[in-house]
């Protein structure tokens, strides 16, 4: 079963330790210190805003199909309306998103992260 601890060594042999994890009072001076505090700054600047701009994107969408139906029943062409092209928009702007937020975290959050996770494990 999957969720069985694995077997123990045969024949004495020893496994080689895990990584050394760091104590509770190291977490907390990272957590504290101004480098922390940059990547924290750095991720809600971006996500904060773009997550406002989603859901009052979301919100419009939603209350002009209640409330705008002449609107929203406008054809543009063929059988193609205006509710139509803005709920795909909906989905675009989901993966444009997600898209941004990969290649933010990527270029500003990831580097700076591993730097904090390298050196609390070489100083633990």
């Amino acid at each position: 079963m999957a969720t069985e601890a694995p077997p123990p060594p045969r024949n004495g042999a020893e496994t080689a330790p895990g990584p050394v994890q760091p104590t509770t009072e190291q977490f907390v001076d990272v957590q504290e210190s101004e480098e922390f505090s940059e990547l924290r700054r750095t991720y809600r600047s971006f996500a904060f805003p773009l997550t406002i701009a989603f859901i009052a994107w979301y919100l419009l969408y939603v209350l002009l199909s209640n409330y705008a139906g002449d609107f929203m029943g406008t054809k543009l062409f063929g059988n193609v309306n205006v509710a139509f092209v803005l709920g795909l928009g909906q989905f675009a702007t989901t993966f444009l998103i997600a898209w941004l937020y990969s290649r933010h975290a990527a270029a500003k959050l990831d580097p700076r992260s591993e730097a904090i996770k390298s050196r609390m494990e070489a100083d633990a």
